[in-house]
C-alpha cells in the first residue's frame, strides 16, 4: 500500500524486454537499506518487487500482466520515473490510499499554464470514467492528485509548482501515456452497487 506522495524521481538505467516480460533497472536516490531484494516499490504507480540492488540503483522484474496494463513498456533509457516506498501504517497518510495496481492508461491531451498552476487534461478509457468525480482522488504515475474536471472520456488536474518540480510531470508532453489508478473506495462502491442490483432484480421463472 502507498500514499501517492512521490519520494524520488529516478531514471531508467536499462530496460530489457524478454518473451513478454521485462527486467527494469533504475537509478535512484532512495536509501539502499529500504530497497533490498524482496521489498516493494511503486514505479510510476505500479507496485513491483526488487530482485537486485546495487549502489545507486535497483532492478525489478515486470510481469506480462503488468506490461499489458501499464505504460511501462514504453519506457526507454534515461526516462524519469516516479518512485515511492510502501506506506508505514504508524506514519501520516499525506495523499490517499494507493494500492499500486494500475487500472488503465491515460493519454496526455492538453497541458496549459494558468498563473502558477499547470493544468493537465487526459483522455481515458470509458470504463474508468465512472470512478472519477470532481474533487475526488486519482493516482497518475503514482502521484496522488485531485480531479479538477471530468467527463465520459477525459479528466483534468491542476498541478502546483512543487508537484511539477518533484515528479516526472515536469517532463510530460502531449500524447505521453500515464498510468492511472482510480480511488479504491470508488471500486468497492461500484462492486457493492452491482451486487445489490443483481439481488434486487426480478427473477422470471
Amino acid at each position: 500500500m502507498f500514499t501517492g506522495i512521490i519520494e524520488d524521481v529516478g531514471r531508467v538505467h536499462e530496460w530489457q524486454l524478454k518473451r513478454g516480460s521485462g527486467i527494469l533497472t533504475l537509478h535512484t536516490r532512495l536509501p539502499s537499506r529500504e530497497i533490498g531484494p524482496g521489498s516493494s516499490v511503486a514505479v510510476n504507480g505500479a507496485c513491483l518487487t526488487v530482485v537486485k540492488r546495487a549502489k545507486g540503483r535497483f532492478t525489478v522484474e515486470v510481469s506480462p500482466e503488468t506490461l499489458k496494463r501499464t505504460s511501462l513498456s514504453s519506457l526507454k533509457a534515461g526516462d524519469p520515473v516516479n518512485l515511492e516506498l510502501p506506506l508505514r501504517f504508524h506514519g501520516r497518510l499525506g495523499g490517499h490510499l494507493v494500492t499500486g495496481h494500475i487500472d488503465g492508461v491515460a493519454v496526455t491531451d492538453e497541458i496549459r499554464k494558468r498563473g502558477k498552476f499547470t493544468f493537465f487534461r487526459f483522455r481515458i478509457p470509458g470504463a474508468l470514467a465512472p470512478f472519477l468525480v470532481p474533487k475526488g482522488s486519482v493516482a497518475l504515475d503514482g502521484i496522488s492528485l485531485t480531479v479538477n474536471e471530468c467527463g465520459k472520456r477525459y479528466f483534468s488536474v491542476a498541478i502546483i509548482p512543487f508537484t511539477l518540480r518533484h515528479t516526472n510531470l515536469r517532463e510530460r508532453r502531449v500524447d505521453d501515456k500515464v498510468n492511472v489508478e482510480v480511488d479504491i473506495i470508488g471500486k468497492y462502491v461500484q462492486s457493492l452497487a452491482r451486487f445489490h442490483h443483481r439481488r434486487s432484480a426480478p427473477r422470471h421463472s
